[in-house]
């Protein structure tokens, strides 16, 4: 995401589907990529010269929204000095009104030199960011790019000095008012660090043990706090795995270790499922969740293995009865006894559970009313499918009582006896989480995902232009949560992988058929 408008700053250049080079608007040159190389410069002709012109205008429009001599040359069809769409550029850049956008390839190095040139040539300098940012003459300003854990050094928080000078020993202080000192300054050179005094504005180092500043905070030397310069907001994650250490002790620190790995990467979540004693690692995708497991093992020895994540399937029932559970034990001296009769009744899809009691003349004594309420509530947590009931309400409508043998636990029992025999006769069924889902996709691709939502029990409920986004649709659709997994890998590979989705849980929904019955046996072949 960008707070200045994109500004498509280059266009593909390709020989059948492959992408070859590209064509840079503001020089208005084409180049083909060289492996490992820089681009060579090649003729400017044919479909890649029409393209160049459509394209070119578009950025030059752009531009012109916010230089009035610029728009005017437009207008009466005159073509701009090169000089002074560079001008723009870098002006409008420098005040944060666009965004340009190039391409390429950092494994083949395609794009990589032009963007270099680009960051030296037409980005700001530090002095007219800093004026942009509103920092006071004489504050020292940084912002932290980035937080590693080395083994040796600690916490280390890479930051980028805007203002001033941030040395070794200096008081820092956060946007939302933490505080810490720098206990090291150094100057990271790939594996290997120098420590250095201070560093100034325009320089990247890492500061020592601020254990209070996470990626993305802004910082100041003092106690007065600048504010933020900007927030790190992930992109909601889309893909997730269940992960659990092979061993036994490293339990403990699995905790410390993902905790970790989530100030390094705010992009990564994880979600403790106390129902599934599970710990889920959300994330953007496939790669980014091995790299985690793979550092788990690689700088924390803790080896884990990886699952999909329980689906939260729940159960009710479609019909109603009045059930007797009777606790009666006898073993010498006191024994146990327990009676109670429940009227036991469906509710309305998501009203979760209700509790009620009209006992008439004391059959049930006060006292042990909350007891048979805590037996019914522990008794729904696995009902005759094997996953907890919702929507069912109880009532306690008569029992009896023994003077000497009834006791809390008795009417326990008795309640839960009630519900464990009364719910297989209530016809069961399965119900399954049903999220809403919106899948962000280019135009081409939207027809796609018509066959890819209907293979996964995905209901289409319309589609729409992606506001702001020109040749992009939104998909709405709802689906169970069980088709969601893995859903991002179809998803991109349909895409070319630049499609994603965002989803939202919106209710419990009935599962019927062939795919009940294969849900339910595989949680009884779990359970045995």
């Amino acid at each position: 995401a960008s707070r200045g408008k994109l500004l498509v700053r280059q266009i593909p250049k390709f020989s059948g589907d492959i992408i070859t080079g590209f064509v840079d608007l503001a020089l208005e040159r084409a180049f083909v990529y060289k492996e490992h190389a820089p681009s060579e410069v090649i003729p400017l002709e044919g479909d890649a010269l029409d393209r160049e012109k459509t394209a070119r205008f578009s950025m030059l429009e752009t531009l012109a929204d916010h230089d009035d001599e610029l728009m005017e040359q437009l207008l009466e069809d005159i073509q701009p000095p090169r000089d002074k769409v560079f001008d723009d550029l870098s002006k409008e850049l420098r005040e944060g009104l666009v965004c340009p956008v190039l391409f390429g390839s950092a494994t083949r190095t395609n794009g990589v030199l032009r963007l270099m040139k680009a960051l030296r040539h037409e980005t700001p300098g530090v002095a007219d960011t800093a004026k942009r940012l509103g920092v006071k003459s004489g504050q020292s300003v940084g912002y932290v790019l980035k937080t590693i854990n080395t083994a040796h050094g600690g916490k280390m928080s890479v930051v980028r000095v805007l203002a001033g000078k941030i040395g070794d020993g200096a008081n820092i202080t956060t946007a939302d008012g933490q505080t810490g000192r720098v206990a090291a300054v150094f100057k990271l050179m790939g594996q290997t660090s120098e420590k250095r005094g201070a560093a100034e504005a325009g320089e990247t180092v890492a500061l020592g043990k601020l254990d209070q500043t996470k990626t993305g905070d802004t910082l100041s030397d003092g106690a007065q706090p600048h504010a933020a310069v900007a927030k790190v907001v992930p992109h909601p994650p889309v893909l997730s795995i269940a992960v659990a250490t092979k061993e036994r002790k490293d339990d403990v620190k699995l905790g410390q270790a993902l905790a970790k790995l989530l100030e390094e990467d705010p992009s990564i979540s994880v979600v403790h499922n106390a129902e599934a004693h599970e710990v889920v690692l959300w994330g953007q995708g496939e790669m980014q969740l091995r790299v985690a497991t793979e550092r788990l093992a690689d700088r924390f020895g803790i080896a884990t293995v990886s699952h999909k994540p329980t689906v939260g399937y729940r159960e009710t029932i479609k019909k109603g009865i009045v059930q007797r559970g009777r606790h009666k034990k006898q073993s010498g001296g006191h024994g146990q006894y327990g009676d109670v009769v429940l009227d036991i009744k469906p509710l309305p899809r998501g009203s979760g559970f209700s509790f009620s009691e009209e006992i008439k003349g004391g059959v049930v004594p006060r006292n042990y009313i909350p007891s048979v309420e805590a037996g019914v509530i522990d008794a729904l947590k696995h009902g005759p499918l094997g996953f907890p009931v919702v929507d069912v309400a109880a009532k306690l409508i008569d029992g009896s009582y023994h003077t000497v043998d009834s006791s809390d636990m008795a009417f326990q029992l008795a309640g839960r006896l009630a519900i464990h025999d009364g719910l297989p006769q209530c016809q069961p069924v399965l119900l399954e989480p049903i999220y809403q889902v919106e899948i962000v996709c280019p135009s081409e691709a939207t027809a796609k995902m018509n066959g890819l939502m209907s293979g996964r029990r995905g209901q289409i409920l319309g589609f729409d232009t992606r506001e702001g986004w020109e040749g992009w649709d939104v998909v709405r659709v709802q689906m169970p949560e069980s088709e969601i997994g893995d859903l991002i890998v179809e998803v991109r590979s349909a895409t070319a992988g630049v499609g994603s989705f965002t989803f939202k849980f919106d209710h419990m929904a009935e599962v019927m058929g062939r795919t009940a019955e294969q849900i339910v046996a595989a949680r009884k072949a779990a359970a045995a």
